[in-house]
């Protein structure tokens, strides 16, 4: 069995034309010659992003169609809400920029949520910022460093979630 590694499934979707490949099967499912055609690929182009794509465990194929897996889906998702921190990325560098200002103390925990409530429109971004920021202040957040592991504890709202990464 192949162990799957976050670099692998990074890699999987990192060039231009895999992520399009990718985002496609998302949106549409779609059959081999159809997606093919509509990036403009090679056969070899093509399946090779393909085989990258199913290694990493994101696409299955089923009578010709490629899908999303359940693990595919978290990704998609996940590089959506990237792509949303991409489209916000000023907005998240002046944020930055008040928590950092040297002439400032740092901020009330209100005042900081009033700013990210300004600044951001994307509520998943938002969550993240002021669960991130609560989690740092009630030191909450554990980070373990094994030999060849990073181990990393974070509360979520209702569970606790636990990343294993072994690089």
């Amino acid at each position: 069995m192949h162990t799957l590694s976050i670099s692998d499934v990074l890699s999987s979707v990192s060039n231009d034309k895999s992520l399009v490949l990718f985002n496609n099967i998302a949106l549409a499912s779609g059959k081999t010659n159809i997606l093919r055609d509509r990036l403009k690929l090679t056969r070899k182009q093509y399946y090779s992003r393909i085989s990258e794509l199913r290694t990493a465990g994101l696409i299955i194929r089923n009578n010709g169609t490629y899908f999303l897996t359940s693990f595919g889906k978290i990704v998609y998702e996940a590089q959506m809400l990237i792509g949303k921190a991409v489209q916000s990325y000023w907005k998240l560098k002046a944020i930055d920029s008040i928590e950092s200002s040297p002439d400032s103390p740092r901020l009330p925990a209100e005042e900081h949520k009033r700013i990210i409530d300004t600044l951001v429109d994307c509520n998943d971004i938002k969550d993240i910022l002021l669960d991130h920021n609560n989690n740092i202040a009630a030191t909450q957040k554990e980070k373990v460093y094994n030999n060849n592991e990073i181990i990393v504890s974070v509360p979520a709202k209702r569970s606790s979630v636990q990343f294993n990464t072994s690089y």
